[in-house]
């Protein structure tokens, strides 16, 4: 009975002289789900820059006012750094994957579909309904593929490449915004 009160004393006394510590706090993991959200949303957002950094060559194509062509060619240019960089940490990081992209058969096939649509529209158009349409179309990307950076951010556990892509997706919030800036001044 006497070696309980002695490991009463003991033990406290070892913990002062050991200096009982917790261990150093551990970086965040990604849970499976956060990895799983990230390389969905990078693989769909690499998808769509790479898409978009070709809209420019619509140029060669089709006339348009040099304010739709300037800022088409900015679009192009950002999107093309964008697909780049995803690449690179592709390169860097084996745990992204690009060709993640995850969507049932029949979402796959309406976007399919959308896209011939909009090209048919696109190539039948010219003038202002060609500008109007190519603007419409722009915006709808450019707030996918900037929702798209800003959710992959978010659950991207690596902090340098979250402000990356995050930063991604501002340079597409604000391209969005001036599309549609000029979509009104080219409606009233």
């Amino acid at each position: 009975m006497k070696v309980l009160p002695l490991l009463a004393v003991m033990v406290p006394v070892a913990c002062l002289l050991c200096g009982c510590q917790s261990p150093p706090p551990r970086p965040p993991v990604a849970s499976a789900a956060a990895h799983s959200t990230r390389n969905n949303c990078y693989s769909l957002l690499h998808q769509l820059l790479n898409d978009e950094k070709n809209v420019g060559l619509l140029r060669f194509i089709k006339r348009e006012e040099s304010d739709v062509k300037l800022l088409v060619k900015r679009i192009a240019a950002n999107s093309a750094a964008g697909a780049a960089l995803m690449e690179e940490f592709a390169r860097h990081d084996s745990s992204i994957n690009l060709h993640d992209v995850r969507l049932p058969r029949g979402k796959v096939a309406t976007r399919e579909a959308i896209a011939i649509t909009k090209r048919k529209e696109l190539l039948g158009e010219t003038g202002d309904k060609f500008e109007l349409n190519l603007l419409l179309t722009q915006a709808q990307a450019l707030s996918y593929g900037w929702h798209l950076a800003m959710v992959g951010s978010a659950n991207d556990a690596q902090p340098d490449r979250a402000r990356a892509v995050a930063a991604v997706g501002k340079d597409l919030e604000g391209l969005y915004h001036e599309v549609i800036a000029l979509l009104f001044s080219r409606t009233k």
